[in-house]
Parts: structure tokens; C-alpha cells; sequence
């Protein structure tokens, strides 16, 4: 009775410990997933392979982004084209923090460098220390299917896009009173001549 005892706790223990642990396969695929996300970065952000793209993303992906890329469903051939913006104006660099894997979802927490080559390169993209980002990547069938890009741009040039923007608002804007201003002041030193 004793060792059927025994051999119940130690049976059961076991499928504690098998069952809080994941399984060898599945570590496989979250450090396959790991090199996906790794390999999409190496080619098309830290050198210039980007027809490589389709290795890595889906025919179509969710891209969740700033501005309208919001939850927007866009081609596969849109991550080239994007990193081909930039390889034209100037010479990307970069290099991978850490990485963290849950599931189908990859994190990676890299640092970007831009080094432009003309003018608009150097005054709207260039920035003088790398520029952190986190991606979160979800991974189908060995493709990203979704993406959500999280970058710290505040210390970029292309905060000050923004900047200019909103200042050609507010000038806009501080200049419809002032015309109004100068049209009742010749009203008025119409009336006081008269």
C-alpha cells in the first residue's frame, strides 16, 4: 500500500512538472519565431537586402503604426518599399537589444541608425544617437502576419515636422485677425479724416 502510495505522488508530481513546462517543441518554434524576426531585421534594416522581404512577411500583414497605419491591412511588398525609402536617402544601421518571445508573438527591442546622404536625408531622417524602437511581431506559418512598431521619435529631426506644422497652423490662423485689424484701422482713419 505503501509503494502504490508512493508511486501516486510521484506520478502525479511528475505530471505537475511536465505540465507547468513547455514543451520542447514549442521552445523550438518561439526560438524559430526569435530568428524570423532577427533575420527580417539583419536584411532589411541592417543592410540593404531588401528583396529578401517575402521570406519574412505574409502575402498581407495588420500593420499597427502612427498616423493613418493604424490597424490598416497592407501588402507584404509594403516592409520593402518602406525600407527602401530609406536605403535611398542615406545608410541604415542597427543592432538587436534583446528579444522575447510568448506564443506567436516575438518582441524585439532594437536600436536604428541613419546616416543620410542628401540634403532631405540629412535634415528630416538623420539623427545623431540611435533611435530606440520596439516591435511586436505575431508569426504565422514562419511569416509575420501582424506588427506593432512603438518608436521613441521624439529626439528625431521629425519631431520637427510637426513643430513647423503646427506653426504654420497658428500663423495661419493669427494672420485672418490680424487682416481683419488692418482693414478696420483704415475704416477708422477713413471716418476721422471725413
Amino acid at each position: 500500500m505503501k509503494t502504490m502510495l508512493l508511486n501516486a505522488l510521484l506520478f502525479c508530481s511528475a505530471s505537475l512538472v511536465t505540465a507547468q513546462t513547455p514543451t520542447d517543441s514549442a521552445n523550438l518554434q518561439l526560438e524559430k519565431n526569435k530568428e524570423i524576426a532577427r533575420n527580417f531585421y539583419r536584411d532589411l534594416w541592417f543592410s540593404n537586402n531588401t528583396d529578401k522581404y517575402a521570406d519574412y512577411v505574409a502575402d498581407t500583414y495588420v500593420a499597427h503604426d502612427i498616423g493613418d497605419r493604424k490597424g490598416s491591412v497592407e501588402p507584404a511588398v509594403e516592409q520593402k518599399e518602406i525600407a527602401d525609402f530609406f536605403w535611398e536617402k542615406g545608410v541604415l544601421s542597427g543592432s538587436i537589444d534583446y528579444q522575447i518571445a510568448e506564443g506567436d508573438l516575438v518582441a524585439t527591442r532594437w536600436q536604428s541608425a541613419f546616416e543620410g546622404d542628401g540634403l532631405f536625408g540629412k535634415l528630416f531622417i538623420e539623427v545623431d544617437k540611435p533611435l530606440p524602437i520596439i516591435n511586436v511581431m505575431r508569426m504565422k506559418d514562419g511569416k509575420m502576419v501582424e506588427i506593432w512598431n512603438h518608436r521613441h521619435d521624439i529626439d528625431t529631426p521629425q519631431t520637427m515636422q510637426f513643430t513647423f506644422k503646427g506653426l504654420a497652423i497658428g500663423l495661419l490662423i493669427a494672420l485672418i485677425p490680424f487682416i481683419w485689424a488692418l482693414r478696420l484701422r483704415r475704416r477708422l482713419k477713413k471716418i476721422s479724416v471725413e
